[in-house]
């Protein structure tokens, strides 16, 4: 189990600041971190944790449990084309001449559209990194992937 509060004071330690300073720094009470120090809190808030993980250069991630998580694999220019490719086919699907996208019988507006787009290429570039990282042979992978 992590303890987030030792986390943060080695980290505080490493940057030669007390965990007073470091609250005085980010804008927000001694009380937080001592209340978490004490076990009134088991955690921080989203808000508190970001600030933190931005101080000190390190992921939420490693502020909760310690450990830095492996980096995704970038996307090469080719496979930013792919992406482009398959969204394209995608959208040219659903705006298709017979039964395009609609909601309740009503066709679908320019924001929904828009929103739908940037979804799918979320997904298709998540996608694309999860199979890089899955299907990449360990030899021709970079370091940290």
């Amino acid at each position: 189990m992590y303890n987030l509060y030792e986390n943060i004071y080695a980290l505080c330690n490493e940057q030669k600041i007390t965990p007073g300073a470091l609250c005085g720094e980010l804008g927000f009470r001694r009380s937080v971190l001592s209340d978490l120090k004490n076990g009134r809190k088991k955690s921080l808030d989203t808000t508190t944790l970001m600030k933190i993980a931005e101080y000190f250069n390190v992921s939420v991630d490693y502020l909760l449990t310690g450990e830095e998580t492996k980096k995704a694999p970038d996307l090469t220019e080719k496979d930013e084309r792919d992406i482009e490719r398959r969204l394209s086919a995608m959208i040219a699907d659903l705006n298709g001449p017979t039964d395009g996208l609609m909601f309740d019988g009503e066709p679908i507006d320019d924001e929904t559209r828009q929103l739908l787009e940037v979804s799918l290429r979320n997904q298709l570039e998540i996608s694309k990194r999860i199979a890089k990282q899955k299907f990449t042979p360990k030899k021709y992978r970079k370091e940290g992937e």
